[in-house]
């Protein structure tokens, strides 16, 4: 039978019972999160903006087996080129839309300083949604619309407090750890690494 999550709450306690036991069903999860359908009313007392950089906004911890947060994307904002620290990685459009570019690691035959070049790219439109995990490459995630924000929904199973950002330019990554601007509707004190570019007109 078809997945069935009416609401943001189902979709949660649909996702404890998946996170039960240590084996993650990758076409299961992507099925949940891919039948509930985007709710306002549902999330937007945890959607935070921040006009200098978009948000991470913790929705629920998933007994320490997953995260599921809100990325709130403002005009014109997108992240660094980053990697998912061996975790599996879905994410969900809630609002507005965004765009994936995935690129493939650095290699030791690369020479030194060499700029990554893009192998794919995809837009992500309202309702869909989208997986990645490290043996898939890097992406970098962008809002390139000027006139309106976004919201996107991510499960990161298991969770994880660093990452690894590239520079497009060099190859070059940095580890940077990963943190909350909001839990649970509530904004959090914090220190980041500077992990957000503006998209090129």
């Amino acid at each position: 039978m078809p997945v069935v999550v009416n609401t943001l709450q189902e979709l949660i306690r649909e996702l404890h019972n998946a996170f039960s036991d240590d084996r993650v069903n990758v076409e299961y999860i992507h099925e949940l999160m891919q039948s509930y359908k985007s709710n306002r009313q549902e999330w937007s007392h945890f959607a935070k903006f921040d006009r200098h950089r978009y948000t991470r906004n913790l929705v629920d911890e998933g007994n320490g087996k997953f995260n599921l947060m809100l990325l709130c994307w403002n005009e014109g904002q997108g992240s660094s080129i980053h990697d998912h620290s061996d975790a599996h990685c879905f994410m969900k459009m809630l609002e507005g839309e965004l765009f994936e570019v995935r690129f493939p690691w650095p290699t030791e035959s690369q020479s030194q300083d060499e700029e990554l070049k893009s192998f794919a790219e995809s837009r992500i439109g309202v309702n869909e949604v989208c997986y990645i995990n490290d043996s898939m490459g890097l992406h970098r995630v962008e809002n390139r619309n000027h006139s309106n924000t976004a919201v996107s929904l991510h499960l990161y199973c298991p969770p994880f407090e660093a990452c690894n950002m590239f520079d497009q330019r060099t190859g070059r990554q940095t580890k940077c750890p990963v943190t909350f601007w909001s839990k649970f509707g509530h904004k959090t004190d914090l220190t980041t690494c500077r992990s957000v570019t503006k998209v090129k007109d």
